[in-house]
């Protein structure tokens, strides 16, 4: 499991005085380019295949608040992957100093061409790397109908 720690800054408190929603996904967010850089997946490499990754949605689940003054450890895990590596899915867990665990995210992302702006899979030598990386006790294969799973289409404004 990959941990990243952050300090909870003034800036990252919303008006109840605790951690804001934003910030968790800036954690977040952070966590995952720290982990594919360490990868050696970093900007070079994606300028170099014109990729960049893309967030189709992040489930955020709150179980205790987080305040300034105190750290808080971010996880990573990879619980998805399809065999081209176009799709990925992640699981973050957010503990407290003590180890407590306070939130939990699943979120599902996949790679766009910035040419052509349609998904697509990634580079042999970065699937590779990616297919090194630990995963998750619930690992699973990703497939498109995976990011279908809750059945939600755009719709336009009618009014």
């Amino acid at each position: 499991m990959y941990l990243k720690e952050f300090e909870v800054r003034w800036s990252d408190v919303d008006a109840n005085r605790h951690l804001a929603n934003s910030a968790y996904i800036n954690f977040m967010s952070h966590t995952r380019m720290s982990y594919l850089n360490e990868m050696g997946l970093d900007q070079r490499h994606m300028v170099a295949h014109n990729i960049g990754p893309v967030v189709f949605y992040e489930h955020v689940y709150y179980f205790k608040e987080v305040f300034p003054g105190r750290p808080v450890r971010v996880s990573l895990e990879i619980t998805g992957l399809s065999e081209d590596g176009m799709y990925f899915e992640f699981a973050h867990n957010f503990y407290d100093q003590k180890g407590n665990n306070v939130a939990h995210c699943e979120m599902m992302g996949a790679w766009i061409d910035l040419k052509t702006r349609k998904l697509t899979g990634l580079p042999d030598d970065i699937l590779q790397t990616f297919l090194k990386g630990e995963r998750s006790a619930d690992f699973r294969t990703l497939t498109k109908e995976d990011t279908r799973k809750y059945g939600k289409t755009p719709k336009p404004l009618s009014e």
